[in-house]
C-alpha cells in the first residue's frame, strides 16, 4: 500500500517533486511501513522527499496501477512547517499553480491533484495503468 500527500497552501500552489528514480513529477509519497499508521505514512514521506513538514486534512482518492496492483492513498494536506530540500528520492521540489500540473505531470498523477483540489466531495476511485487513467468515471 502506498500514501501520498497533495499539500496545497494557502495561495492554492501544490507542493510536488521530480522522482530520482525515474525523472517524472509527482506528488510526495510512496510505501506505509509496516507498522505505521497511514496518516502517519503521509506526514513521514512528505517531510522525507520535501522537507515540509504537513497536518494531514482529508483523504481524496484511491488509486490502482492495474500494471503494478498497486493501491495509493492520496491525502489533501496543508504544510505546517519546515523548509523545501531535495532528499535520495527528490531531484527538485517544486509550488505549481494547478494549471502547471497538468504539464508536468502525467495524467495518472495529475488527476490525484485534480481530485484533492475538489472541495466536499467523497473520495474519487480511479485506475491506471502508470501513466494514463483506464477508469474515467472517479467513482
Amino acid at each position: 500500500m502506498s500514501v501520498a500527500g497533495v499539500v496545497v497552501r494557502e495561495d492554492g500552489r501544490v507542493l510536488v517533486i521530480r522522482r530520482a528514480d525515474n525523472g517524472r513529477w509527482e506528488p510526495p509519497g510512496g510505501v506505509l511501513e509496516l507498522s505505521e499508521g497511514i496518516e502517519d505514512g503521509v506526514r513521514r514521506e512528505v517531510y522525507e522527499e520535501t522537507g515540509i513538514k504537513v497536518h494531514v486534512e482529508r483523504l481524496t482518492g484511491v488509486y490502482k496501477n492495474m500494471t503494478l496492483g498497486v493501491v495509493a492513498l492520496v491525502f489533501r494536506c496543508s504544510p505546517a512547517g519546515g523548509y523545501e530540500r531535495l532528499s535520495d528520492e527528490s531531484t527538485a521540489v517544486a509550488w505549481l499553480a494547478p494549471d502547471e500540473v497538468m504539464t508536468r505531470m502525467s495524467e495518472a498523477f495529475s488527476v490525484r491533484i485534480a481530485d484533492a483540489l475538489t472541495d466536499g466531495m467523497a473520495p474519487h476511485i480511479r485506475t491506471h495503468d502508470g501513466r494514463n487513467l483506464t477508469d474515467r468515471s472517479g467513482n
